[in-house]
Parts: C-alpha cells; sequence; structure tokens
C-alpha cells in the first residue's frame, strides 16, 4: 500500500482533523466542496475522481449535529454514485451517541436511527472513537472499528508527572473505563455517584466513593456540554482534601456558559482531544488540545492495507504518541 492509495475526504466539521490526519499518513486531502444555501438546504460535490476507489469521509457529528448528520448521508450518496469501491466513515465524534436506549416511554433511540441511516445511504464501515456506550457497534451491521483515547490521554497524563495521582470516574457507569485509565497510570480509583432526573443536562452529584485527601485528582470522562457534573464533582474532591483536580475528556463539546462555569472552578486543567472542532475553547488557558488524528491516521493505515486494528486499543506507537502531543490548538 502507498499513501497515493488513500483517498481521504474531509465534511464540513472535519477539515483540521483530515488535514492531520493526512500530516501524520503523508497523504493530502480530497478535493470536495460543501455549501449551505440561504433557505439552509446543504450541497456537497466531490471535486475528483473515486471511480473504483476506497474513500474514507472524515466528519464530526457534534456542535451542529442535525447538519454535520444529514451532511454525512449527502456525502455517502456522492460517492457511490461516483463509483466508489467502498466508502468508509470516519466519526471521531458521535454526537447522537447518547440516544442510546429506550429508557422512558414514547421516545426514540436516535442511536440507531442513524446507524440505520447510515448504512442506507450506503456506508461499507464506520470508524469512531469513545462511544458512550460500547453496545452503539451493534446498531450496525457493517463493521465498526471503534478506537480509544485512553492511550493518547493517558500519556499526556503521564508526562506531566503528577504526584500523589488519583483516578475519578464521575459515576458508577463510566467506572470500567475510568478503571482503565486508572490501571494504565498505576493509580487508585474514586467513584462519584450521579444521578440525572430529566434531560436538562443538570446532574444531582451525591457522594464520593474512595479516599482523596492529600491526592492530585484527574477526573475521567467521555463528554462535557454544560460542565454541570466536572464543576460540582471538582468542589466536593476539594472539600475531601484532594490538593489539585484536573480533568481528562475524549470530547470536548464544552457550551459557552459550561466554559465559563468551568473558568470558575477548581479544575486547574482540562485535558481533551481534537474529535470535535470547537473554536470557543480557544480563548480558554485552562483548555489542552491533544490530537487523535495520527491515531485514526494509523487506524486507516491498516484498515486500508487490511491489517489488525485491535492493536491500537490499549497501546499506540511512540510515533502516534509523539505526533498527538505535539498538536497545537489553531
Amino acid at each position: 500500500m502507498t499513501t497515493g492509495d488513500i483517498k481521504i475526504f474531509a465534511g464540513s466539521s472535519g477539515k483540521s482533523f483530515a488535514e492531520n490526519m493526512c500530516s501524520y499518513l503523508g497523504a493530502e486531502v480530497g478535493i470536495s466542496e460543501t455549501r449551505t444555501f440561504s433557505d439552509g438546504n446543504t450541497f456537497v460535490r466531490i471535486g475528483e475522481t473515486v471511480r473504483g476507489k476506497d474513500v474514507y469521509l472524515v466528519q464530526s457529528i457534534g456542535l451542529k449535529p442535525n447538519d454535520e448528520f444529514v451532511e454525512i448521508l449527502f456525502w455517502i450518496d456522492a460517492f457511490k454514485r461516483a463509483s466508489a469501491d467502498s466508502v468508509t466513515v470516519i466519526l471521531p465524534y458521535f454526537g447522537y451517541a447518547k440516544g442510546d436506549k429506550k429508557d422512558e416511554p414514547r421516545v426514540s433511540i436516535r442511536a440507531r436511527v442513524c446507524a440505520e441511516a447510515i448504512e442506507t445511504a450506503g456506508a461499507d464501515r464506520v470508524v469512531a472513537m469513545d462511544l458512550h456506550s460500547h453496545q452503539i457497534q451493534g446498531f450496525f451491521k457493517k463493521p465498526v472499528d471503534h478506537l480509544f483515547a485512553l492511550p493518547v490521554l493517558c500519556e499526556a497524563i503521564a508526562r506531566m508527572q503528577l504526584p500523589d495521582l488519583i483516578v475519578v470516574s464521575p459515576d458508577a457507569g463510566f467506572a470500567k473505563q475510568a478503571r482503565k485509565y486508572a490501571d494504565y497510570l498505576h493509580a487508585p480509583l474514586a467513584i462519584g455517584d450521579k444521578t440525572r432526573k430529566d434531560h436538562s443536562e443538570r446532574a444531582e452529584l451525591m457522594e464520593l466513593i474512595g479516599h482523596v485527601e492529600g491526592k492530585t485528582a484527574v477526573i475521567i470522562d467521555d463528554f462535557s456540554i454544560s460542565g454541570g457534573t466536572l464543576v460540582e464533582l471538582s468542589k466536593l474532591l476539594i472539600r475531601r482534601g484532594a490538593k489539585r483536580v484536573l480533568a481528562c475528556l475524549s470530547h470536548l463539546v464544552i457550551s459557552e456558559a459550561g466554559l465559563r462555569k468551568l473558568e470558575d472552578s477548581p479544575i486547574e486543567l482540562i485535558i481533551g482531544t481534537d474529535s470535535v472542532y470547537n473554536p470557543r475553547l480557544s480563548s480558554s488557558s485552562k483548555i489542552k488540545i491533544v490530537s487523535v488524528a495520527p491515531l485514526f491516521g494509523e487506524a486507516i493505515s491498516r484498515i486500508h492495507s487490511r491489517d489488525s486494528v485491535s492493536p491500537l486499543f490499549e497501546k499506540v506507537s511512540e510515533r502516534v504518541i509523539a505526533r498527538a502531543l505535539e498538536h497545537n490548538r489553531d
């Protein structure tokens, strides 16, 4: 395989991510165009031939989930109509993954609807990272490669050489994943007891399981929008005697109001990935972004050459880590 064989295209929310992937692979982003007309309609056009090619489309479903999701469907259709041999959808962040169950009457399982629509449009494969729950892979009939930000984020934490480290899960539901971070960092684990009563994006923190006195606490979560859980948990950790509090997020979908809360919180630093392009974060000195684009680039290289992707789940090469940690925000 040569990098010239790989055809990577970017949707409107995936441009910088696709550029970083191509930089890692020594490839070029495919020529394409996305327009939004005055009535809100989306128009996409491929600027080069893709006949007989294996195409990789990069697009997060992030800050504008409805527009970004519909755009993915149009891109898949365009590639298939242009006779691409296969279309792999690269979803650094799958925003609708939060809708993964029917836990109350008369609601949609939104993640399943999105999965079915992506496949109906003609996608042959999906590559995603840190889905809200693992069972979402089962919503797809086509292959799904589920990557994890864990090795990149853990290396970013480890290289800070934080003293007396303890990993903190915001709730029992995330404890299994947080345990993997704790094992990687050779640190103990504490767990918050959190409950949600409605869809207001506000969670009530009840209790903390574990001893954090004198520790440097690192809260681990997959994403945060309002920042409410992180702020309340950080305050509780300080009350329980933690010396310092940091946070580590796979996806930085923090709202403007959430960012203000986090700026005023005891959290010293929030480490996250570039899975979502979130320009509002550029003004914050509390945000440190590392890139998972090299991780996705390595995954695409392996998929394209028919090699195993599973070695990337727990450990990645020094080259991937080095490129990830040298990332600078735009």
